[in-house]
């Protein structure tokens, strides 16, 4: 993911949601708790969000609270940290990743959730749909069906003699059915590789 693609969509996220926190407790500064996979020495996505919440004037430990939780790279602590995030109330929850997400999720139905990640919400149980999300997660994800068909044609736009008329992807899953359609709607051969 580029840095600038992320601070967009923290920048997004970041924007819409402390105009409520306010409107309902002006005397109280705005939480936010991110949960990451990483640890915070390697995590790019933690720097990013920090410059990009102070681009849009918000400066942790001034006009805004901001509890980082970090995995360090072992999934068993995602739980835990999770539920440490969610006692300490914060305004909105911001896990980065597909990986952290659900563990977000399943900690609390009340508190806001935004997430940002490569995989898909709906597999991941997430969301009910992506037009309308529901409950209380939403988010941004990069990897989407619907957008399988243009993939495929921009690939073999590019790279027309390397095209491989293949996408690696699950077996079963949307995203194959999605890949495999738009490879046959393209011209190509049906092409969608398994597991």
């Amino acid at each position: 993911m580029q840095r600038r693609e992320f601070m967009a969509i923290i920048g997004t996220a970041a924007a819409a949601w402390p105009l409520v926190a306010r409107a309902q407790q002006p005397a109280k500064k705005p939480r936010l708790g991110v949960l990451l996979y990483s640890t915070p020495e390697e995590d790019a996505q933690a720097k990013a969000l920090r410059e990009g919440l102070r681009e849009l004037g918000y400066v942790d430990g001034q006009n805004i609270s901001v509890e980082y939780r970090f995995a360090e790279g072992r999934p068993e602590r995602l739980g835990d940290l999770a539920a440490d995030l969610v006692r300490l109330k914060p305004d909105v929850l911001f896990p980065v990743g597909g990986d952290v997400a659900p563990f977000v999720s399943k900690a609390t139905q009340t508190i806001p959730i935004v997430f940002v990640m490569s995989a898909d919400p709906l597999q991941l149980g997430l969301v009910a749909s992506v037009a309308r999300p529901g409950g209380n997660t939403t988010g941004f994800t990069f990897l989407q069906d619907e957008l399988a068909s243009k993939r495929m044609e921009l690939l073999k736009e590019v790279a027309p003699p390397y095209f491989a008329r293949g996408v690696p992807v699950e077996s079963g899953s949307s995203r194959q059915r999605a890949a495999g359609s738009a490879a046959g709607c393209n011209g190509t051969r049906r092409a969608v590789a398994a597991d």
